[in-house]
């Protein structure tokens, strides 16, 4: 495909709008999107789409497709109903595709969760979300049983109180073969997932993604992978796949092009390094974390380099700092570095290549890419609502037929996220210059990104103010060359409280995941605010770099 060089710009009711330098795409009416991934699936029945990195266990495209069927009619015999959400607590294991497709084939609405949350944090997501029941599996059934939901386990170990996995498949079987999918008619416009995002601002919400939305952005992010591509592409899936990256970027977009996803449920250096070498892995989706252990620890020198097959990277969950990415392409020359843009409410927004194995030219360094077809960006001030020209930073703001439904039983977050318009706002600011890449140089939104993580400052600052020791706290991100950024709190006590600094960071920890513990804590006298209350959190975060600069050795702050 040919690069075409301009972007395409107009000027609606006095907006300055932006479009793809690609023509539009095509996105097909009537499919939903196990359909839509699975379409001439026949033709590759044989092939591996899924094998554990680490146990060898694999599914063929036989068996997803066949599997994906099965529990989709074992979940319309358990009495799941179209729209009926199902919590997935599931770490990244060979089967988590087909649950997630069978749960959307059956009409229902798929929602992961992070094996590394707190029991407390699970209840909160199955209450928000109105689950109707859960898919886990042995290790992860402790954090559930309390749910009163009925509980699905996936694995060997049998579990008296539970249903088990392999015995509902085959209880679906002698049922009768029926149809691949369950007789309930599944449209586009139906929900097929409801992820959890903290959005521009605040506490978690449950975004509603429609099949349409979800096809409609794997046709534009796929749109230039030519047929020569399809059955070629090895993918590493090591980004969780409860996160809408994982399962839509990685997963479903892997089935649609046929490939193979090579599956990972945590990161271990020589895990990971051995399995690109052993499965010949050439795509391979990661966080800026792993990218600085593969430049600066020494345990990858102990393998030969050159028997990788890796063509391309990808970076997408956090930004990636330019010179991390300079000493990434020294050292693994023959590797494109890619960079994506986007968010749960729309999934992806830009790429900077838009084919992993050829690739168009690199965009700028430091840009996130180009905007994908059939997508219509704008740049706004954020204080007057103004749309900005070219090469003027503003919150970016994004129309498509991929933009999220709304958040989940929560009128007032919607409306304040997507406008009457259609437009998504995504709390970003953002520029685009003359050759169309987009460069993302701030956020509005107060999300704390830790090893490519959201932790919500509010909801830590809520778990803080429970303490009966705490008057106040504010949270805000600090910069941290492992993790991105780590979550910092500033804290005013009780004058009467004893408590010490580790004291505090440690109940926080005790009711949260560890990737959202505190980490940095320092007791103030007062937490700034501006005259309508909201936190200076920029002040904050300024003046706790400021104090720690000055004298490392005896700083006031406590560190995790």
């Amino acid at each position: 495909m040919e690069t075409p060089t301009q972007i395409r710009h107009s000027e609606d009711n006095g907006d300055h709008i932006f479009r793809s330098k690609y023509p539009p795409v095509s996105v097909p009416d009537n499919l939903t999107l196990p359909e839509f991934v699975f379409q001439d699936a026949e033709l590759y029945a044989d092939k591996v789409a899924f094998v554990e990195a680490v146990s060898g266990k694999s599914y063929t495209y036989r068996d997803v497709v066949r599997d994906t069927g099965r529990f989709g009619k074992a979940l319309s015999s358990l009495g799941l109903k179209k729209g009926h959400v199902v919590l997935v607590l599931l770490p990244n294991i060979a089967e988590y595709g087909i649950v997630a497709l069978g749960i959307m084939a059956a009409g229902g609405v798929f929602s992961g969760a992070n094996p590394a949350s707190h029991p407390s944090e699970l209840k909160k997501q199955a209450d928000a979300a109105n689950a109707k029941l859960i898919v886990t599996n042995g290790p992860n059934y402790e954090k559930v049983k309390g749910l009163e939901l009925p509980v699905i386990v996936l694995g060997e170990e049998h579990i008296e109180s539970a249903i088990n996995w392999d015995k509902l498949l085959e209880a679906a079987d002698r049922a009768g073969a029926g149809t691949r999918f369950p007789k309930e008619e599944v449209l586009q416009s139906d929900l097929c997932a409801l992820p959890f995002s903290s959005g521009t601002t605040g506490i978690s919400k449950g975004v509603m993604l429609t099949h349409r939305n979800i096809v409609a952005n794997l046709c534009s992010s796929l749109f230039s992978v030519g047929p020569e591509m399809i059955g070629q592409v090895t993918t590493l899936g090591l980004i969780p796949f409860f996160h809408i990256y994982g399962i839509t970027g990685i997963c479903c977009a892997t089935l649609r092009n046929k490939g193979k996803v090579v599956v990972m449920n945590r990161f271990d250096l020589r895990t990971f390094l051995n399995a690109l070498i052993t499965q010949e892995v050439t795509f391979a989706p990661i966080v800026p974390p792993i990218i600085l252990a593969l430049v600066k620890n020494p345990i990858v020198d102990e393998f030969d380099l050159s028997k990788l097959k890796l063509r391309a990277i990808m970076t997408a969950a956090a930004p990636l700092a330019p010179e991390l990415l300079a000493s990434f392409e020294n050292k693994f020359p023959g590797v494109q570095v890619q960079e994506a843009y986007g968010l749960t409410e729309h999934s992806c927004i830009t790429l900077t290549h838009g084919d992993p194995l050829k690739g168009h030219d690199s965009a700028k360094k430091n840009s996130v890419g180009f905007i994908l077809p059939n997508l219509e960006i704008k740049f706004i001030d954020p204080d007057t609502g103004r749309s900005l020209p070219k090469n003027t930073p503003g919150e970016l703001c994004v129309r498509s037929q991929c933009v999220m439904q709304g958040y989940y039983k929560n009128k007032e977050e919607t409306s304040r996220t997507i406008d009457k318009n259609g437009w998504l706002h995504t709390g970003d600011i953002a520029y685009i210059d003359d050759d169309g890449d987009i460069f993302i140089v701030d956020r509005i939104k107060e999300l704390i990104k830790y090893k490519g993580f959201q932790v919500a400052p509010a909801e830590l600052e809520a778990i803080l103010l429970s303490h009966p020791s705490v008057e106040d706290a504010a949270v805000v991100p600090l910069p941290d060359e492992e993790a991105g950024e780590i979550p910092a709190a500033c804290v005013v006590k009780n004058p009467n409280a004893k408590e010490s600094e580790t004291d505090i960071m440690d109940f926080v920890a005790s009711n949260v995941a560890h990737y959202k513990k505190v980490r940095v804590l320092q007791f103030v006298d007062a937490i700034p605010k501006s005259p309508s209350g909201k936190i200076m959190r920029r002040f904050l975060k300024d003046t706790m770099i400021e104090n720690m600069g000055k004298n490392s050795s005896t700083t006031n702050a406590t560190f995790a």
